[in-house]
C-alpha cells in the first residue's frame, strides 16, 4: 500500500478481454495498477485507454517465470481462455495454469498479500449435475483436446488450496461462467463473438451439434463486479464460489437472438459438434447470492446489443 492508502494490485493477464476490464475498474476506483501480460492473447488495444494514466503501469512477462515484484493483491487471469487459443499450443495452456500458479503463490506467500485465481466453470467438463453447484468435483475427460486447459485449472486450484492449507496463503477461487462484452477477440472461436460477426459480415452462423446445448452467459461488467467483491471478501473464506449469470439458453436460441439484434439475413448451418464440448453448463449461484449479495443485473439483449455496437464499430475501422 502507498503512502496515501492506495492499494497496489497486480493483475496478471491483464491485457486480455476480462483482465482489460478489470484493469478499467481497479483504477477507476484509485487503485495503482500493475498490468502483466505476455500479449500470447491479450492486445495492447484493450489497455490503450490506460496509457498515459499515472495509477497504471504494464509489464511484458510470462507468468510461467517467477515475478517479484511489491503489491498488495494479486488477481491471476493468465491463461488463453478460448478453445481455439488454449488447443493451439496444449503445453503451454497447461505450464502457464500450473507454473503460474506456483509462481504467483510464491509471491503471495513470501510477502503475505492476497490472491484471487481465474478458475473455470471448465472444471466441471460435461456435467452430470445440473445446474452445477461448488461442491460437484465434475466430470473431466483428463486426456482430451480440451484438457490441457481444464486440468490445468484444476490443478491450480489444488495447488491454491494446498499453499492456503501448508502455507496460510490468503486465497479466494472464482469460477467464471461463460462471460461476454465488448473487447472480445473477434476469432476466439467463443460463441457469442463467433455468431456476432458471421451475423455483421453475413456469413452462415455456425452452429456445432443439434443445437439443443445450452450455456449461460454473464455480461463482463456484473462479472468483474463479482470478482471485485469476491476478492473483498473476509480472510476465512476462500471459495471457490460460482460466479455467471443463472439464465440458461439454448444454441439455436442464441443465435436466433443475435440474427433479430443485428438485423441479418444470415443463415444458421450446422456442424458437428466438438470432441468433449459440454451438452450444459448452467452455474449455480446461491453461494454468490449469500456471501457476495451480488447477482448479475445486465439482460441478455442488452448486453448483446453493447457487444454488437462494439464488432460493429471494429469491423468498420
Amino acid at each position: 500500500m502507498t503512502d496515501n492508502g492506495t492499494r497496489k494490485v497486480l493483475v496478471t493477464g491483464g491485457a486480455g478481454f476480462l483482465g482489460s476490464h478489470l484493469c478499467d475498474r481497479l483504477v477507476e476506483r484509485g487503485d495503482e495498477v500493475l498490468c502483466v501480460d505476455n500479449f500470447l492473447t491479450g492486445s495492447n488495444d484493450n489497455i490503450a485507454q490506460l496509457d498515459g494514466n499515472a495509477r497504471f503501469r504494464l509489464l511484458r512477462h510470462d507468468v510461467t517465470s517467477p515475478l517479484q515484484v511489491d503489491v498488495d493483491d494479486i488477481f491471476n487471469l493468465a491463461c488463453p481462455a478460448s478453445p481455439i487459443h488454449y488447443q493451439h499450443d496444449p503445453i503451454r495452456t497447461t505450464a502457464t495454469s500450473v507454473l503460474g500458479a506456483i509462481n504467483l503463490l510464491d509471491l503471495a506467500k513470501s510477502t503475505g498479500m492476497r490472491i484471487l485465481q481465474a478458475s473455470t466453470s471448465e472444471v466441471y467438463g460435461d456435467p452430470d449435475v445440473h445446474p452445477q453447484p461448488e461442491d460437484y468435483w465434475g466430470r473431466v475427460n483428463p486426456i482430451g483436446t480440451r484438457s490441457c486447459y481444464n486440468e490445468g485449472k484444476r490443478c491450480a486450484e489444488t495447488l491454491f488450496f494446498s499453499y492456503h492449507r501448508q502455507h496460510h496463503v490468503d486465497i479466494k477461487i472464482a469460477r467464471i461462467f461463460n462471460t461476454y462484452g465488448p473487447r472480445m477477440h473477434p476469432n476466439d472461436g467463443r460463441v457469442v463473438s463467433n455468431f456476432i460477426v458471421q451475423a455483421l459480415n453475413g456469413d452462415d452462423l455456425t452452429l456445432y451439434g443439434d443445437g439443443c446445448q445450452s450455456r449461460s452467459f454473464c455480461y463482463v461488467d456484473d462479472l468483474i463486479e463479482a470478482m471485485l467483491l469476491t476478492m473483498a471478501t473476509p480472510k476465512d473464506f476462500t471459495g471457490p464460489i460460482n460466479l455467471g449469470n443463472p439464465a440458461e439458453i439454448t444454441m439455436i436460441e442464441l443465435a436466433e437472438r443475435v440474427l433479430a439484434l443485428t438485423g441479418s439475413k444470415s443463415r444458421i448451418v450446422l456442424k458437428p459438434l466438438p470432441h468433449d464440448d459440454p451438452r450444459q453448463r448452467q452455474p449455480d449461484i446461491r453461494l454468490a447470492e449469500n456471501v457476495l449479495g451480488w447477482r448479475p443485473r445486465v439482460s441478455l439483449d442488452d448486453g448483446l446489443k453493447r457487444t454488437i455496437e462494439y464488432f460493429r464499430q471494429l469491423l468498420r475501422a
